[in-house]
C-alpha cells in the first residue's frame, strides 16, 4: 500500500477549504482518507491552518510521502 499525504477540497465554489489527509496513492482526491491530519484555509487576507505535526511525523516514518503542495504548506 503506497500512502501519500495530500489535500482534499471542501467548501463551496469561491470559498475553498482543504483538509490535509493520509490516503492511498491510487484513490480518488475526494475519496475516503486513512486519517485526517488537519485543515488549511486560504483567504484573501491571511492563511489559516491547523495541522497535527505529531501525526504528520508518524506517517512520514511509516513511509508516507507528502505532495509538493503539502510540503510547501508546512514550510511556510
Amino acid at each position: 500500500m503506497s500512502v501519500v499525504i495530500r489535500l482534499t477540497q471542501m467548501g463551496k465554489k469561491g470559498e475553498r477549504k482543504f483538509r490535509v489527509v493520509v490516503k492511498e496513492k491510487r484513490s480518488r482526491r475526494d475519496g475516503k482518507p486513512v486519517e485526517s491530519l488537519g485543515w488549511y484555509e486560504k483567504r484573501t487576507d491571511k492563511v489559516i491552518k491547523n495541522i497535527d505535526r505529531e501525526r504528520f511525523e508518524y506517517w512520514l516514518q511509516k513511509g508516507a510521502k507528502p505532495t509538493a503542495t503539502v510540503t510547501k504548506l508546512l514550510t511556510v
